[in-house]
């Protein structure tokens, strides 16, 4: 049975639901499932899980929310080379410029991007909560 963590930060809600889903897709494939706030993951629990799905809406110009979000996965980038990963999110605003720079970091890293990323305008659809599960069967 693989580990995987589901780890992200919500401000209205909607990137929460969004993480729901993707725990819901890892669960329905068979993998132990931990979900995390910000506060509660760092660096020493990446090697822990054999996928990690990071989930952070767009703030701002289209930056990771830089309070609680941002100082966590600065601290998990260094232990992310070789590590699958996959990366979720909503915003408001913008073409989603936050998620391409994103994963182009993580890139940088040396991540392993399992699946491409799944963005939501706003409050996710259907369509998007299925595509969540999608993202955390393939991290399982």
């Amino acid at each position: 049975m693989s580990k995987v963590a589901v780890v992200f930060w919500s401000g209205t809600g909607n990137t929460e639901v969004m993480a729901n889903a993707v725990a819901e897709g890892a669960k329905a494939a068979g993998a132990d499932v931990s979900v995390y706030g910000p506060s509660d993951f760092g660096s020493g629990k990446a090697s822990e899980f054999d996928g990690i799905a990071f989930g952070c809406p767009a703030m701002g110009a289209e930056v990771l929310e830089e309070d609680e979000f941002e100082p966590m996965f600065a601290d998990v980038e260094g232990a992310l080379s070789g590590r699958t990963i996959a990366l979720f999110g909503s915003y408001g605003w913008g073409d989603g410029q936050w998620m391409r720079d994103w994963e182009d970091r993580c890139r940088a890293a040396g991540a392993v991007l399992a699946v491409e990323s799944v963005m939501a305008n706003e409050a996710p659809d259907d369509e998007t909560l299925e595509s969540c599960r999608a993202l955390g069967q393939a991290l399982a």
